[in-house]
């Protein structure tokens, strides 16, 4: 009996597990089990957060309806430690073989490497593959043999140049009945069991914006590759454009292949005559897999500051005022800020220019630690990852690998005429202030009482006042960064 167990890879192309699971299941007539284990006992803290799970259920619905028409395989869940689960199903069946693909987060790599050795001790057989990356994590170093800390040099010289291209996707197996038989297992659950849809439904705006699962994935994807990646390299700035591709949560979930992107970018770069918008994409694709290195060679990366000056850094106490809520509710006072985070509370999703401009927000106007962010994009985000999470956030304190330095403190009010001009992403969001001309829309405390009034806005009651200046917040900021210089 072979087990294929599904973990983050929610798809059936390019699937090696899968791919190499139904060959084995050919060549010795021996049935195949799907399973699912959600497993938040070794997660801990990084168990999934309540818009995670939303996109999980649906992922999950749609590949058990995937392996059903195409293979009449049935899915099987469970919950708890998988280490534990996978004891009880081979103690309990004829277990021959299990088939996964590799995950990178320290917890999972410590669980199934005692996993593996388990197998071993059975002899069971277990087949592990990478279908999540574009390049495995162990196999980029400099030529000393250490990792690279800087994203350039990593992804040009020592992903393209030493280890080349990434191999092309493999196609799923083709439509067949896969033979199958049933489990002896007593904690079985169903899809609805596991609890990941809310008895609030305070999902039903992120239902309108998504349609998760891999045809949802490919969908989206065929959108980008015909309206969006022509102009990407200019156009992803801009958060009421349609260059970005928005598949962010598919590729967290394994919804769509890394592999197929880069390949299928590659070759519109020729038929569209775009190479440097497909190069600017295979690059953002290069800096998920730079996220995912990190965490690889640095595990502390979600707790600890990976520039160690940084723990001296005088952060804050977010308890002696409201500004860390009125950041997570989008009532800042600045219209930019604003309509990201609330953009993140409805659809589960920010624009990535309006995430660096919100993460210095509240790392260098509030200069609260960055930790705070961290936890609630891990909550709130669709595609909450945990590398691409920690090391973003790492990346806009200053305090992380090829950080942008702490000195670099965006402004939300030229950041948001520069990159929302005609203000349709704010008048979106933040619709209480969208009577005001693109004037003073990006800093509404600058209106004349006329035009306020016209606006029918009136600070500190329609719409808050700024919670903090910002030329003072920037002073203050870079003053608490020279403490840093000043104590060595």
């Amino acid at each position: 009996m072979i087990i294929l167990w599904f973990r983050q890879d929610f798809r059936l192309d390019d699937n090696l597990a899968l791919i190499n699971a139904v060959e084995h299941a050919h060549n010795t007539d021996h049935p195949i089990i799907p399973i699912y284990t959600h497993d938040d006992h070794n997660a801990e803290t990084w168990k999934a957060g309540g818009a995670s799970k939303w996109w999980l259920h649906h992922s999950l619905k749609n590949l058990a309806q995937s392996l059903k028409d195409q293979y009449g395989l049935t899915l099987t869940y469970f919950s708890g430690a998988a280490e534990d689960i996978i004891e009880r199903l081979i103690t309990n069946n004829d277990i021959t073989h299990i088939f996964w693909n590799r995950q990178y987060e320290p917890w999972r790599i410590a669980r199934d490497t005692a996993i593996k050795a388990t197998l071993k001790d059975k002899n069971i057989t277990a087949h592990s593959y990478n279908s999540a990356m574009l390049y495995e994590p162990h196999t980029v170093t400099k030529a000393d043999g250490t990792p690279y800390k800087v994203f350039t040099p990593y992804y040009r010289k020592g992903c393209l140049q030493m280890v080349g291209a990434p191999p092309e996707p493999a196609p799923a197996p083709e439509k067949c009945t896969l033979k199958t038989a049933s489990l002896s297992c007593e904690d079985a659950l169903t899809l609805d069991d596991l609890n990941f849809i809310p008895s609030i439904e305070w999902y039903k705006t992120m239902e309108e914006e998504w349609n998760p699962g891999e045809q949802g994935a490919l969908k989206r994807w065929g959108s980008f590759l015909e309206n969006g990646i022509q102009g990407y390299k200019e156009g992803r700035n801009f958060p009421d454009k349609p260059n970005v591709s928005r598949l962010s949560p598919h590729l967290h979930f394994g919804e769509i292949s890394p592999r197929k992107l880069w390949h299928e970018a590659q070759a519109a770069s020729v038929a569209q005559s775009c190479e440097n918008d497909a190069d600017t994409f295979q690059s953002e694709l290069g800096w998920r897999e730079f996220s995912t290195y990190l965490l690889y060679h640095f595990p502390e990366l979600p707790h600890v500051n990976l520039q160690e000056k940084f723990n001296k850094f005088p952060w804050n106490n977010h308890t002696e005022n409201d500004h860390l809520q009125r950041w997570q509710s989008g009532q800042t006072g600045y219209p930019i800020v604003d309509a990201g985070m609330r953009e993140l509370w409805q659809t589960g999703y920010m624009h990535n220019r309006v995430r660096m401009v919100v993460g210095s927000f509240l790392v260098k106007h509030l200069r609260l630690h960055w930790h705070h962010g961290a936890h609630w994009f891990w909550d709130t985000l669709l595609d909450a990852d945990l590398a691409n999470n920690s090391a973003s956030w790492q990346w806009i304190a200053g305090c992380g690998a090829d950080a942008a330095p702490y000195f670099r403190i965006f402004n939300p009010i030229t950041q948001g005429k520069k990159f929302d001009a005609s203000g349709a992403y704010v008048r979106k969001y933040v619709p209480e202030i969208a009577g005001l001309p693109d004037k003073y829309l990006h800093a509404p405390w600058e209106a004349p009482d006329h035009i306020l009034a016209r606006a029918n806005v009136t600070l500190g009651k329609t719409y808050p006042k700024p919670v903090v200046d910002h030329s003072a917040a920037r002073e203050d900021a870079l003053s608490a960064f020279s403490s840093l210089k000043a104590s060595g």
